[in-house]
């Protein structure tokens, strides 16, 4: 098992893990997701991390840093698409990627990273908690654009 950030090469392997993040998601073109990746490459301040074993992508989030004017002008970095594939779980993957991403954080002098989850995902919640997280500081709103 390897653990490191994605590149290009892992892009067809994790497009199939993310099926397993939202099967009702819509599924865009290679084309289109390459574009997408290579517009990501060239933003310092987004990274994806992940497990690979033997070539395939099988656990990962990702990491957005954003600048910030309060908090002595430390950023803040949102993880999402927390996932591991469903032959995978319970092996502390998920962890060492989140890890990864809180690692990253740290580098870049963030005051708190946050991370979202779906409402009815409580298996999920308690793990995010175990990891430090507190699912009862704030409250998130989405708007859905779509």
């Amino acid at each position: 098992m390897e653990f490191r950030e994605l590149t290009e090469r892992d892009l067809p392997s994790l497009i199939e893990l993310y099926k397993q993040l939202d099967p009702e998601d819509d599924e865009s073109s290679m084309k289109e997701s390459l574009c997408t990746w290579r517009e990501i490459e060239k933003n310092p301040n987004i990274r994806y991390f992940g497990a690979i074993d033997d070539d395939k992508v099988v656990a990962t989030c990702y990491v957005v840093y954003i600048p910030n004017l309060t908090r002595g002008n430390r950023g803040i970095c949102f993880i999402e698409n927390v996932v591991t594939d469903k032959n995978y779980r319970k092996r502390g993957l998920a962890s060492k990627v989140i890890d990864m991403a809180i690692l990253f954080a740290k580098e870049k002098n963030c005051y708190k990273a946050i991370l979202q989850s779906g409402i009815a995902r409580e298996e999920a919640h308690r793990f995010y908690e175990s990891k430090g997280f507190d699912g009862n500081s704030k409250k998130a709103f989405d708007l859905r654009l779509d």
